[in-house]
């Protein structure tokens, strides 16, 4: 792992050493044995953006409309994953979730979810009354809630570095500090000029999460939508407060914003989140608010997407930037799933940023999205349930190689 780049020809280069792009590889090696394989990362250690970032949770399903890939990945992905993390002995939690409406107008919404948990198959899924909700998380306020058993929390860097390893085992190689500056074609053969050197290959996976749409037009392949980067913030709660939450607590999320609103998570470490929102980053890795990078923020602001989707999202966006800049609003937000918070009972939090793929007429794409064209496959959307869906993503995407590029088991 780690290796110094040769200009071997492979069969196939995966840009991208985050979850999806690892989970494909060692899947890719596993039906193909014979194909010879590199996964390219510009980092110097794997999953460092958005699935070091994650928080970590294992989705049973509830969200996603039903037929959508969201729906399919998703249902099937949670029981390979949690079969692989079994058989890697990496510990994760059936910790429960709760998803709980604090006022009537919220209760339609919370029927539609129900609808869509239990069309997808999401086991154990129930309606409760506050006294239930009580008996779940004391310390939680609603007049109803959805409750989920089955949601769970892994550390998705961990099953990252597992994919890995079986990757690693089955003869892959990775590359690492090796950040993709250049593609291009000579004869039969593609050749990825990094940082570290020039790789060759025949056929490229592009799993390059934030930077997807840019490597898409490094191939000469214009992205049909844009990556425009958000940056969730988190409070934690401070050691003595973790134990006003037992499991995980979620609003009910408004549906025409594809994030789920703030709310408490319990991570397989042991601390409890707050959070996150979801502003505009000013970077494409841009965790810290200060952090800005003109050419990648003038890149946003002049696609005509990004303007759309503003004026059609503008109120949303405003209160999300009101709940970044104050602590108070943030804990107002918090207070409405748990009354019993108080400001000293935050500390800061991390952050992350999500690679929300945004088309040229404004829309926020909900659904996974992955573009094919001659010799190439692109991830240009993976966000939540991308890592809870890894396995299933990662098949799909070895079945489209299969076909795409030709492959011979």
């Amino acid at each position: 792992m780690g290796r110094a780049i040769n200009t071997s020809n492979y069969d196939i280069c995966i840009i991208g050493g985050g979850i999806i792009g690892l989970s494909t590889a060692f899947q890719l090696l596993q039906r193909f044995p014979r194909l010879r394989v590199a996964v390219v990362e510009k980092e110097d250690r794997l999953a460092v953006h958005q699935t070091g970032h994650n928080s970590g949770v294992i989705h049973s399903g509830i969200y996603y409309r039903p037929g959508s890939q969201k729906a399919q990945f998703c249902a099937g992905g949670v029981d390979s994953l949690v079969r692989f993390c079994d058989e890697n002995e990496i510990p994760y939690e059936r910790c429960g979730k709760v998803i709980v409406a604090t006022d009537e107008s919220e209760l339609g919404r919370l029927d539609t979810l129900y609808e869509r948990g239990t069309a997808n198959g999401v086991p154990g899924l129930r309606m409760i009354g506050p006294e239930e909700l009580a008996e779940v998380e004391p310390y939680a306020r609603g007049i109803r809630a959805l409750h989920s058993p089955a949601t769970g929390i892994v550390d998705y860097t961990r099953v990252a570095y597992a994919y890995a390893s079986r990757f690693d085992e089955s003869g892959g190689v990775i590359y690492l500090d090796s950040r993709v500056l250049n593609i291009t074609s000579r004869g039969d053969a593609t050749i990825l000029s990094t940082s570290s050197g020039d790789v060759s290959c025949r056929n490229v996976v592009n799993c390059a999460g934030l930077y997807s749409d840019r490597v898409a037009q490094m191939m000469g392949a214009p992205s049909p939508v844009q990556i425009v980067p958000f940056r969730g913030e988190y409070y934690t709660l401070k050691d003595e407060s973790r134990d006003l939450v037992r499991t995980l607590i979620y609003p009910v999320p408004n549906p025409r914003f594809p994030f789920l609103g703030v709310h408490f998570t319990r991570n397989i470490h042991g601390h409890v989140e707050a959070g996150p929102n979801a502003v505009l980053a000013y970077a494409r890795e841009g965790y810290r608010k200060s952090r800005i990078n003109p050419g990648e923020l003038a890149s946003t602001l002049t696609f005509r997407g990004f303007w759309s989707m503003s004026r059609r999202n503008w109120k949303i966006g405003l209160g999300e930037m009101h709940r970044s800049l104050s602590r108070r609003i943030f804990l107002k937000d918090l207070q409405r799933l748990v009354p019993a918070v108080q400001n000293k009972d935050l500390a800061p939090g991390g952050a992350g940023v999500r690679a929300q793929a945004v088309d040229r007429n404004g829309a926020l794409l909900d659904d996974f999205n992955i573009w094919q064209t001659a010799g190439a496959i692109h991830v240009l959307n993976a966000p939540s349930p991308g890592a809870t869906s890894s396995i299933s993503i990662g098949q799909h995407i070895v079945g489209l190689a299969a076909e795409n590029f030709g492959l011979d088991g």
